[in-house]
């Protein structure tokens, strides 16, 4: 098929893919709009395959060119945190996040292809790492997408390490036992990781680089991490089933009280201090629920300080307390002794001098 083919074909793809948005939604287009994700998914699939397969720049430039007229309808952070969990969604598609009965992970063959193609996929780990690159080229290899949430979504790597933890964290496996392990085994050599993405020069260089700026919490145990996935999952549930009125946010209102008592434990959590890779973690949490709870007043609030470092910091207020009265009362019954001491002395030499007296007056 020569250029020119492929023009006219993305040609009537374009006009084909806007009018269904329009003819859906209307003016007031819901981000969370089924059709309107199956175009954008589709689209983005197809310029996944041309990047991988190193097909003609020109071919890339008209997928870019569709792919930017369907972004212009993502204007919110309440959007953009739909499209990416729905990412997260297509995979759970593929790869179900439970295992099966007799406690092995589950694949569903029939989309293979899109996850494995040109990725080695025979071991378990590797259908693990097939979906975590898929992850990142479906959230991170459009540098429009990213040059209007640049902030966001750098943060959707945590949000791929919290996905990783606890797919590895479901099953005991000999050879990869933790992130970093993960990471050295498929990330830090890995050609499909670490090649340049032109675009983002300013904020990232590659997949690796990505994960780079979030190796901090390769630190905390895999078990710990993996915690943070009900929440995350939860909280995706509430933002892609919310219309874009919310008009419906009484109806997930249960949801959003599960989310934070969810919250609320991972809050109490020892790894929690302030600064640290866990807290930046729920940091970003917070902020996607927060900014959810702005269009949905009627959601609880999230704790702003843990419990545990709250009762922490009183006992030390208290222990403090009890210190400075010990020094205080300790000073003070230095010195009383000492007054002490200063009278018998004085009422001693009163009466010498008395004893004086009496003689000489004899």
């Amino acid at each position: 098929m020569n250029n020119s083919t492929f023009k006219d074909l993305f040609n009537f793809i374009n006009t084909g893919s806007v009018l269904i948005v329009v003819l859906n939604l209307g003016n007031d287009a819901k981000c969370n709009n089924v059709t309107y994700f199956v175009i954008v998914i589709i689209l983005e699939k197809t310029a996944l395959y041309i990047i991988r397969n190193n097909n003609t720049t020109i071919l890339l430039f008209y997928i870019k060119l569709i792919i930017e007229k369907l972004i212009i309808y993502l204007t919110t952070d309440s959007c953009y945190i739909r499209v990416k969990c729905n990412r997260f969604r297509a995979v759970r598609n593929w790869f179900p996040d439970i295992l099966s009965r007799d406690g092995k992970y589950q694949f569903n063959s029939y989309n293979s292809h899109s996850f494995c193609n040109n990725i080695n996929c025979k071991t378990d780990i590797d259908k693990i790492n097939a979906a975590c690159l898929w992850l990142f080229e479906a959230i991170f290899f459009d540098s429009y997408s990213f040059n209007k949430y640049a902030k966001n979504n750098i943060n959707m790597v945590e949000y791929i390490m919290i996905w990783l933890s606890y797919i590895l964290s479901l099953k005991k496996d000999n050879s990869i036992n933790n992130l970093k392990e993960f990471y050295d085994q498929y990330i830090n050599n890995g050609k499909e990781y670490t090649k340049p993405i032109t675009g983002v020069e300013d904020y990232y260089s590659s997949y690796k680089d990505l994960m780079d700026k979030k190796k901090g919490l390769m630190s905390i145990d895999i078990k710990d991490i993996s915690k943070f996935y009900d929440a995350f999952k939860l909280l995706c549930e509430i933002c892609t089933e919310i219309d874009a009125n919310t008009s419906n946010c009484p109806k997930y209102l249960q949801k959003a009280k599960e989310f934070a008592k969810k919250y609320d434990d991972l809050n109490e959590n020892y790894n929690n201090t302030k600064g640290s890779p866990y807290n930046k973690v729920l940091s970003t949490l917070s902020n996607d629920y927060n900014n959810l709870k702005n269009k949905c007043n009627h959601f609880p609030s999230l704790p702003t300080f843990s419990r545990r470092s709250v009762i922490k910091n009183t006992l030390i207020s208290i222990s403090f307390i009890f210190v400075a009265i010990s020094i205080c009362l300790g000073i003070a019954y230095k010195y009383s002794l000492f007054g002490f001491r200063k009278r018998f002395q004085k009422q001693k030499l009163r009466e010498k001098l008395k004893n004086i007296k009496k003689r000489m007056n004899q």
